[in-house]
């Protein structure tokens, strides 16, 4: 199996790949998140990794519209990856002399509170990847600029660690979706992502959308909305939630869904990624 991952070597996105591959798989690293779709359709890659949500900074818009307006490609796994940003620069290099700060705009927005009280006149410029940011800090040699991003990349580009865990909340997680031809046969604990608009813009249409799940004790794990895209007010709504595609009561929703609706698209099914595990992570974090 190939798995594509956004690039280069080092990123999140290539643990998350790691994680979902194990060590049979092949890896392609490609520059962007358009591409990783790209790769599977063109059969570069058997399947892509994407980053579809942040615990702190919410979804991934890229890769949203994508699945909702530009692939067929459908859902076939989801990888959660705890992210721990740390700050490096080249050796020697100094805190108060930092003026530049590179990385994704993700990495930038997640560590938002520590550039504000540490480094609050630092030009912030973004880069394609957290990874990439690293790399190209460490080769330039400019003691003046730093990268924020993963210490999986700190490991392979070198470079000197100003400060770690520098990300706003301790419990940083980021979900990433698996895409492929085809998602995932049932195993007993799925969720299912779905996308629709709807037929009219009125009072209430939204609670019968949902009333179908309800009905049948279905839980919703995530709603969110979209821009459809050159008509402002009208929206995609995204759901996801528990259950197969295929297995009885989530069909007849989909089926009552269907006929209640404009548009429906299923982006796939898959199964349920073990959150437990993170669970000490959020164990003294307060809301507000």
């Amino acid at each position: 199996m190939s798995v594509a991952f956004l690039g280069p070597r080092g990123t999140n996105s290539e643990e998350a790949a790691l994680i979902y591959g194990g060590d049979d798989a092949e890896f392609v690293a490609v520059p962007s998140i358009p591409a990783l779709v790209s790769a599977v359709e063109t059969g570069l890659a058997d399947v892509a990794v994407l980053p579809i949500e942040n615990s702190i900074e919410g979804p991934i818009s890229t890769t949203l519209d994508l699945l909702i307006h530009e692939t067929g490609l459908m859902v076939r796994a989801e990888v959660v990856v705890p992210i721990r940003h740390v700050m490096v620069t080249v050796p020697g290099a100094t805190l108060d002399g930092i003026a530049t700060v590179v990385s994704h705009p993700q990495g930038l927005a997640q560590c938002r509170r520590f550039l504000e009280r540490f480094l609050p006149h630092a030009e912030q410029v973004a880069w394609l990847s957290t990874a990439g940011a690293v790399k190209e800090v460490v080769d330039g040699g400019d003691p003046t600029k730093a990268a924020i991003g993963p210490m999986r990349a700190h490991e392979l580009y070198c470079g000197q660690i100003l400060a770690r865990d520098i990300q706003d909340i301790r419990g940083n997680l980021t979900r990433f979706v698996v895409l492929a031809n085809e998602d995932a046969p049932p195993t007993g604990n799925d969720k299912t992502a779905i996308g629709f608009t709807v037929k009219e813009n009125v009072p209430g249409i939204l609670f019968r959308t949902f009333q179908p799940f309800a009905e049948r004790n279905i839980q919703l794990t995530k709603i969110e909305s979209r821009p459809i895209k050159g008509v402002l007010g009208l929206y995609v709504f995204l759901l996801d939630f528990e259950g197969h595609r295929l297995d009885p009561e989530v069909a007849q929703v989909l089926e009552e869904l269907g006929e209640m609706v404009k548009e429906l698209k299923v982006f796939g099914s898959f199964p349920r990624y073990p959150l437990d595990q993170f669970q000490h992570l959020f164990e003294t974090q307060a809301l507000l």
